[in-house]
């Protein structure tokens, strides 16, 4: 019983100090309910003021509004499918209009064109006709002249090696200008030329239609000599410098030849998991196991 009251048992200081914080409590806790500490002074704007924070307000709801609206990069009218057409506001008929003119052969060369054939409204079209992109060799010849294409015929262009065609020789072809010429001769020189005529289908953004025409007038007649690399020796960057491997494919290889000390033959590469058999022939182009 004396040790449980030992702890109720304060000296003078003690009590004292007790009774200014009880104090001080009672003090806070008065001044809390009785005095008002919310500010009825009325803040003064003028209606200059008003005015600026509302049109500020109206420019960023404006803002957020466009950023909120699906954003159209330019593109090629005459490659417009089902959703793309729906996302754009055109309805069934008009898309319908444009992928049977398509399947016909056809290609749609201008804005007015498009409005022909697709029978769109004149507002739809102002809205999307700005990012219609049309190849290089109808923007140049839409701005040289003002008579209509005319399609160059076989017997006008000479039958030339495809490794041995020069940009003025590609652009003949329709649907390709200038950039996509350049396209193509840079891939030549990374494959150091065209072994087979179907490689122009590797080339980056060439549509096979267009391919299908270049290959009816330029062919691989004569095969490249091309820079052979020793696979036993080849250091993992002159590997992976090869066009068609990509970097998971070099570690492949490198350690498949780690484990068998040397490779004797490269059919040995078809034994590595995961190597791409469509393309050993092409890959073995550049290789040589010595």
């Amino acid at each position: 019983m004396n040790v449980f009251k030992s702890h109720f048992r304060f000296n003078k200081r003690q009590r004292n100090g007790i009774f200014f914080l009880l104090l001080i409590i009672v003090i806070f806790q008065t001044s809390f309910f009785l005095v008002d500490f919310s500010s009825n002074k009325p803040t003064d704007f003028s209606q200059n003021e008003i005015a600026d924070f509302k049109k500020e307000q109206d420019s960023l709801i404006n803002i957020a509004i466009q950023e909120s609206k699906p954003k159209i990069f330019p593109f090629n009218p005459n490659y417009i499918n089902d959703f793309k057409g729906y996302q754009l506001g055109m309805n069934v008929d008009e898309i319908d209009r444009l992928i049977t003119f398509r399947k016909s052969g056809k290609f749609i060369n201008s804005i007015k064109q498009f409005k022909i054939v697709t029978k769109v409204s004149d507002s739809l079209l102002n809205k999307i006709s700005p990012y219609f992109k049309f190849p290089d060799w109808v923007t140049n010849n839409n701005n040289t002249s003002n008579i209509s294409f005319k399609k160059i015929r076989k017997e006008d262009i000479e039958v030339k090696d495809l490794n041995l065609v020069t940009s003025s020789d590609l652009i003949k072809i329709k649907g390709i200008g200038e950039k996509t010429a350049e396209r193509i001769l840079s891939y030549r020189d990374k494959l150091q030329g065209f072994t087979f005529s179907d490689q122009l289908y590797e080339v980056y953004y060439l549509e096979k239609e267009i391919a299908d025409k270049a290959l009816e007038y330029y062919k691989v007649l004569l095969k490249p000599n091309i820079q052979k690399i020793n696979i036993n020796t080849a250091s993992f960057k002159e590997v992976l410098s090869i066009v068609y491997i990509d970097y998971e494919l070099t570690k492949k290889i490198f350690n498949y030849r780690d484990e068998v000390a040397e490779i004797q033959s490269l059919d040995e590469l078809k034994k590595i998991d995961g190597f791409p058999i469509e393309k050993f022939n092409r890959i073995t182009l550049y290789l040589v196991a010595e």
